[in-house]
């Protein structure tokens, strides 16, 4: 006998606090039950099942029996009365062996249930026990505590799988071999070297912000992993800050970054009312500012997003002024031609400028000052993030 009152505050914490349905939990119960009482009274090879009523605390066992023919198991000749001499004389025969204490004979099951037929389930009472020994009862300690820990895995993938996409907040737990550790509640989520935002340093206990971005599930566990780096860590943190950009009145068409450094953004509205830079930016910039801040002083260009595609590179190669931008369609190149004054500019320190610029457009760009001086040339191939 339960005590009800233990049983359904411990039901109600472990659904409250760790997200097990109750009736996940209740199964669990049932399932130590049914292995202590099999492990102690019965036979070998029975199938046991329990059923906890939460009413009375009382528990039932049943012993189960599937009904079966020559069709789905095969029969020794002893218990083959009426069974044919073909079926016997089969050798390379998968079927399973007839076994008195898993199967009842449809002839046999029928003088029980008119209905019977084959692959239903008899199901008979058994003895009620409250006294398991040692062994029976540590083992369906074992089986709860592994039928919990399954509950609880499939509740958190559930849980944080709704939340792919999104930015996640967490403490930092502990730092192993460059990857951070973050805890976020129910769940440990791994922020890796490479989707860190170089140069940034944390400290255990701090708070962190990241974008969950796969939720992998492995037999050694659930792996939450998270980014800092990615392109779409900065296109939410600016839905946290635009609302037009959260209600979709405001949309992103490309986002081109180097963590840490600087990242291009082109963006669209849907409303002709709405400007979608000065939304982005704020009021003086303070929108843009705070996504600045969270990404340790990242250079953020918001440009608006153009059809033309000539008009588009040009607008992506800000803050420089461009001269002329032809474009091979066959090559998928875009020739930019500059005043030489404002040919550093466009090209950026290390080519970051172009080199962003046909990461957002998806065109090859060549830059050239005024006059086609070879020596101040740069070509930028568009990589894949």
């Amino acid at each position: 006998m339960f005590d009800l009152k233990v049983m359904n505050s411990v039901l109600g914490e472990l659904e409250e606090e760790r997200g097990i349905p109750r009736v996940k939990v209740l199964e669990a119960i049932e399932a130590a039950l049914a292995t202590a009482y099999k492990k102690e009274y019965a036979k070998r090879g029975q199938i046991i099942r329990a059923h906890l009523d939460l009413s009375t605390g009382t528990t039932e066992f049943q012993q189960v029996k599937e009904i079966v023919d020559d069709t789905s198991v095969r029969f020794d000749e002893e218990d083959a009365e009426d069974v044919s001499p073909e079926a016997l004389a089969k050798e390379d025969d998968l079927r399973p062996r007839f076994n008195p204490e898993q199967h009842v004979r449809l002839e046999d099951a029928k003088l029980m249930k008119r209905d019977a037929k084959v692959g239903d389930e008899l199901v008979f009472p058994l003895e009620t026990k409250d006294d398991y020994g040692r062994i029976a009862a540590q083992t369906a300690k074992q089986v709860i505590i592994q039928k919990i820990r399954e509950a609880e895995k499939v509740s958190v993938v559930a849980e944080y799988g709704a939340r792919q996409g999104e930015i996640v907040s967490g403490t930092v737990q502990r730092m192993e071999r460059g990857n951070i550790y973050v805890d976020l509640g129910r769940a440990t989520g791994i922020l890796p070297y490479d989707e860190q935002i170089p140069g940034e340093r944390f400290r255990q206990g701090e708070r962190v912000r990241a974008l969950l971005y796969q939720v992998e599930e492995s037999p050694r566990g659930i792996y939450l992993r998270l980014s800092r780096a990615n392109g779409q860590f900065l296109q939410k943190l600016f839905e946290m800050e635009a609302p037009e950009a959260a209600n979709g009145v405001v949309v992103f068409k490309a986002v081109a970054r180097e963590a840490g450094s600087r990242s291009k953004v082109a963006v669209a509205s849907n409303d002709p009312h709405v400007d979608p830079v000065g939304s982005l930016v704020g009021q003086r910039g303070v929108r843009v500012s705070t996504v600045t801040s969270e990404l340790g002083g990242e250079k953020i260009d918001i440009i608006e997003w153009n059809g033309d595609p000539k008009a588009f590179i040009e607008e992506a190669l800000s803050p420089a002024r461009i001269s002329k931008v032809e474009l091979d369609e066959s090559e998928h190149k875009a020739t930019i031609t500059v005043a030489s004054d404002q040919q550093s500019l466009a090209i950026g320190r290390g080519g970051q400028n172009v080199r962003l610029a046909a990461k957002l457009t998806g065109w090859r760009i060549d830059i050239q000052s005024v006059g086609g001086d070879a020596q101040a040339s740069k070509d930028a191939e568009v990589v894949e993030e």
